[in-house]
């Protein structure tokens, strides 16, 4: 049994994931907080005890992401963008666009058949097609991110935001709260508005079909068939996307041992 583990330290959330020869064993999610340090290491040992393990058991660990350079037991980090894209290939072997919705940027991303990536760009300068967007209009709704996709569905009138600027279209959704626009319709409007900033990116690198989304972001569903229809084609899904870079991290570290 060779088992490695790869570990996504992300500016929202912390992923680990635990491979046995390319396959996933266990996985753990949780909020990274303020200590990436001490995130890192609970969150690997989450993913760990969901199958009784320890870290002497594990061959090899590869970080990655926001706060990979904190993860002090690894035994190397790699870009998440290179992570992402081994993790989405492993997934979805034919994917060759893949859009990553995380809680600070989101990134449009070339992939090549060999799973390497060719380009990609990325939002860093606005959160507006970022979950930290979300997580804006929840507070200002007053309820949990899990419960967005769901309440988006019963939309019937989709509110027109006029700007993709996060910090304006709070006080936009404030507004049209004050005009009497159900929450509903306030969420589908952000969906829309998101889904056309992440466009403009994708539309940037060149739209390959097929095409995936990965990131929390695409735990809503909402979201994601906003982007969806913004291509006008469907979208590939995986079962997890929140982990597809620590799955990815972790299949970098199967190939540094069979080495």
């Amino acid at each position: 049994m060779t088992l490695v583990i790869g570990i996504d330290v992300g500016s929202g959330y912390s992923k680990a994931v635990v491979c046995e020869d390319g396959t996933v064993r266990s996985h753990a999610v949780m909020p990274s907080g303020g200590n990436y340090k001490d995130t890192a290491k609970a969150v690997s040992e989450m993913a760990l005890q969901k199958r009784n393990l320890s870290q002497r058991d594990i061959r090899y660990t590869v970080a990655t992401g926001y706060g990979a350079g904190m993860v002090d037991f690894a035994d190397e980090t790699m870009t998440d963008i290179s992570c992402h894209a081994a993790g989405i290939h492993r997934i979805f072997p034919a994917v060759r666009t893949l859009i990553d919705v995380g809680a600070q940027f989101s990134r449009a991303i070339r992939v090549n058949d060999e799973g390497k990536v060719t380009l990609f760009i990325m939002n860093e300068k606005c959160a507006g097609g970022s979950g930290k967007f979300l997580q804006i209009i929840a507070r200002i709704l007053k309820i949990g991110i899990e419960e967005i996709s769901e309440l988006s569905r019963g939309s019937t009138k989709p509110v027109e935001f006029t700007t993709g600027c996060a910090v304006f279209a709070e006080s936009e959704a404030v507004s049209r709260i004050a005009e009497g626009a159900l929450p509903a319709d306030i969420l589908a409007g952000i969906h829309n508005a998101m889904a056309s900033k992440i466009v403009t990116l994708v539309t940037r690198v060149g739209l390959e079909e097929k095409y995936a989304v990965t990131g929390g972001g695409a735990k809503d569903a909402g979201l994601v068939k906003a982007i969806g229809t913004e291509l006008a084609s469907d979208v590939l899904v995986a079962d997890e996307p929140q982990i597809t870079a620590a799955f990815g991290a972790a299949l970098i570290a199967s190939e540094r041992i069979s080495r």
